[in-house]
């Protein structure tokens, strides 16, 4: 096989081994099941499409975008670990199939139709790992390249999304004769804007219309864009850009991947494409290629991958933590960050009202901010691709922990003065925010099963109950279902600190009293 060949060799094995189905036995009840199967049907002779989705992750891995950093983990059993340097350092070997975030968020993002920001140096591979994903969408590399959009700080609105047409400037008699020339791009099923940082903010927010609402204005005329998966550039993220990116065009960003340095020991590969002259997106099998319809198609799979109560258990748990605040609001339900944001006020001061809380222990004081609506969804839509990746039908713990960190990674503000930050082994999480977070959701499971949730948990006992509905609950149980929240709204509050998970807590159980004293109101006035 030549040099060239050697780009577009996909593996004939599959790429996520299964144990074989146990051959059956003859039996003779399966004569009354109805007419004899004939050797599967076509979806199941069809490839599967989360194969031919990790057939596309090896073969960018592989042969196109050289990133040997395992960095997403995933073990079947005991895995070998190094303790490395004067830091100690832990260097693991994973015991099952591992993968390299860099590659595998951004075919995520594709499958899924989401948004992702590339962060990194110049050079990293960021640019022509988007590329790649606009022609895994069925596009040629010339096509993709003059769809994307470069930024720069002159770039103006006309350059971004189209210019009226110069005629009809002039002899138009309402704005409704003037006709639009849109850029090409709107229409492109996947959408790359490089350097975004660079644009000017009031590009910024057309641009973050267009991400937001999926369409472009341009003197009342409207254009639907199609859905399509989205990709960020940036080499700077935290305020380094020429313009400061609006906040809210950040929030629209889904998932933030980081491309690493290049490993110096991989040089024969630069060597090989070099001498034989190729550019690995001009030569991406076509095998594949993903149609418009088959990414439908995986879109609405992942979206019926489950999720198990005690996976979302976990994910509510965390995301507890970090939106109380128990100085910034005189009312119960205003004692949260966002409150003491809005208002302007000092959060030093706030802060050093606090009522004498384990700053150490509680997760909460390691953060500026809390979680958003967005953030959780986007969060739950990665986990259940990760697990649909992994050819599982159900999201497991480790996938939530795997994908948490590149979506909460331009989410979840460090707080820099936390306790936390300060203790010798935890200075590294300055910088790695990815770590970070990692240890975040880590030390939230620890809690987690400290407190023993999975057994012993009144408010999910008491929430199960109410979800059951309410036709034909009597008075007489409705009332005693009243008496159990106030007694464990008394036994919560008895002589305890105010965490965050707590804090949730008494607001779901107000709330189910609420729910239920509404109730008995209406069966009194039967």
């Amino acid at each position: 096989m030549s040099a060239f060949n050697l780009f577009q060799r996909l593996s004939q094995a599959p790429t996520k081994p299964k144990a074989a189905p146990a051959a059956r036995q003859f039996d003779v009840a399966d004569l009354y099941q109805g007419p004899i199967a004939l050797g599967g049907d076509g979806e199941a002779q069809a490839r599967p499409f989360d194969e031919k989705l990790r057939q596309a992750y090896f073969w960018i891995v592989n042969h196109a975008i050289i990133s040997p950093h395992y960095d997403i983990e995933y073990n079947d059993g005991p895995s070998q670990t190094y303790a490395v340097g004067d830091s100690r350092r832990t260097l693991n070997l994973p015991s099952a199939q591992s993968y390299s975030s860099f590659i595998l968020l951004p075919l995520l993002t594709f499958a899924t139709r989401r948004k992702c920001l590339f962060v990194g140096g110049p050079g990293r591979g960021k640019t022509a790992s988007a590329l790649l994903m606009g022609v895994l969408a069925g596009s040629t590399v010339k096509e993709v390249k003059r769809a994307m959009q470069h930024g720069h700080p002159q770039m103006t609105v006309a350059d971004l999304l189209g210019n009226p047409l110069p005629a009809d400037l002039v002899n138009a008699q309402s704005m409704d004769d003037i006709r639009i020339a849109w850029r090409a791009w709107l229409g492109m099923r996947v959408k790359i804007v490089d350097e975004y940082n660079r644009i000017p903010t009031r590009t910024q927010s057309a641009l973050l219309t267009v991400m937001g609402d999926n369409y472009a204005e341009v003197l009342n005329h409207i254009y639907e864009c199609p859905e399509a998966a989205w990709y960020l550039t940036a080499n700077d993220d935290q305020g380094g850009g020429t313009y400061q990116v609006i906040e809210a065009l950040r929030d629209r960003v889904d998932v933030t991947v980081q491309a690493l340095a290049f490993n110096p020991r991989f040089l024969s590969e630069l060597l090989l494409r070099v001498e034989e002259n190729v550019r690995p997106e001009e030569l991406v099998p076509p095998e594949i290629i993903f149609t418009e319809a088959e990414v439908d198609q995986i879109g609405a799979s992942i979206r019926q991958v489950a999720v198990p109560d005690a996976v979302r258990r976990r994910l509510e748990f965390f995301a507890s933590q970090f939106e109380l605040f128990e100085t910034a609001g005189g009312q119960f339900e205003y004692m949260t960050k966002d409150t003491a944001r809005l208002s302007g006020a000092d959060r030093g001061a706030a802060q050093a009202a606090d009522n004498g809380r384990d700053r150490l222990k509680d997760l909460g004081c390691q953060t500026l901010n809390g979680i958003s609506v967005r953030t959780l969804m986007a969060l739950l839509i990665y986990a259940k691709a990760m697990a649909y990746f992994r050819g599982t039908s159900e999201v497991a713990l480790e996938d939530l922990r795997q994908v948490l960190p590149f979506v909460l990674h331009n989410k979840l503000q460090p707080d820099p003065d936390a306790p936390f930050f300060a203790l010798p082994e935890n200075a590294a999480y300055r910088s790695d925010r990815l770590g970070w977070l990692r240890r975040l959701f880590d030390l939230s499971n620890d809690e987690f099963n400290r407190l023993d949730l999975d057994r012993d948990d009144p408010v999910g006992v008491l929430s199960a109950e109410f979800d059951l509905g309410l036709d034909g609950v009597s008075e007489r149980e409705t009332l005693a279902r009243l008496n159990r929240i106030e007694k464990l709204i008394g036994e919560r509050t008895k002589g305890r600190k105010l965490y965050g998970p707590l804090y949730d807590d008494l607001l779901k159980l107000k709330y189910l009293h609420q729910r239920y004293t509404n109730y008995r109101s209406w069966l009194r006035s039967q």
